[in-house]
């Protein structure tokens, strides 16, 4: 009988920002192929909701609080994950945030939360993960960078140098586990159909004057040249091929879900 490649049973996965939208579907999804997904998030009823969710419908999962923008709390949270299991065979580093304005007007406070979470986040836990895949002999790191990690857009000064660092920091640990069985690369979806998304786009629709599907065509998806969303089980799917020994010889590299967004 063939070995099923996708097949994550009895790996364990950590996904950061995993109470709704992305990482909420990357857990459920990992779960889904036999991982056990631990659900992380700044606070614990939300991540909670999703392992339990997980969990009814017979997946492994559990939660675990951890704001990823604390030194402290990701130490804490590599230390409960080594006492509980011994291992972490698969990061996923999915926890974001966003602030909009001009360079001169950018709140230092600002600049220095987003790269904390952002980009110094992935650091920190990779920098964690990696010596307990090496003894293991095997490991998968995902980081949820943006189209933003490639290209530009005015006003988004600091997410758009976290995610630029996210890109080349994924390089960078690929190209030092390359001659072990460890991957690390970096899916940089454009706009996806997620429920922060979907709050905004009443505020977005009176500003512009436009129905939704106007608004979501001509104003949001403007330079995305296929007009449409991905979708989070669409990048769910996306992580998981690249968890599964499928993706072993796939590493350093950048996986645009952007629509053609960067093709242009």
């Amino acid at each position: 009988m063939a070995t099923n490649i996708f097949d994550l049973t009895g790996k364990i996965a950590l996904v950061t920002g995993a109470s709704r939208g992305i990482g909420e579907a990357i857990a459920k999804l990992l779960a889904e192929q036999g991982a056990h997904a631990i659900v992380s998030s700044r606070k614990l009823d939300g991540c909670q909701a999703v392992a339990d969710q997980i969990t009814a419908d017979g997946g492994s999962a559990e939660a675990l609080a951890c704001h990823v923008g604390s030194m402290e709390q990701i130490e804490e949270a590599f230390a409960t994950i080594k006492g509980t299991f011994g291992k972490l065979d698969i990061l996923v580093n999915n926890a974001g945030v966003q602030f909009v304005a001009p360079v001169e007007a950018f709140p230092t406070e600002k600049w220095d939360q987003i790269l904390a979470i952002n980009l110094s986040s992935a650091f920190h836990t990779t920098a964690a993960a990696l010596p307990g895949m090496r003894l293991r002999g095997w490991g998968r790191v995902v980081n949820i960078a943006s189209a933003h990690g490639l290209t530009a857009s005015p006003f988004k000064s600091a997410y758009v140098a976290a995610k630029h660092g996210v890109v080349g920091l994924t390089k960078t640990v690929a190209l030092e586990t390359a001659e072990e069985p460890i991957t690390a690369n970096a899916i940089c979806p454009g706009y996806v159909l997620t429920p922060l998304l979907e709050a905004q786009l009443p505020a977005t629709m009176e500003k512009y004057g436009m129905d939704r599907e106007t608004v979501i065509k001509n104003i949001i998806l403007d330079r995305q040249p296929s007009r449409s969303f991905a979708t989070v089980e669409q990048l769910a799917g996306t992580c998981c091929f690249l968890c599964s020994n499928a993706a072993d010889q796939i590493t350093g590299t950048t996986i645009s879900m952007d629509g053609g967004w960067t093709a242009q």
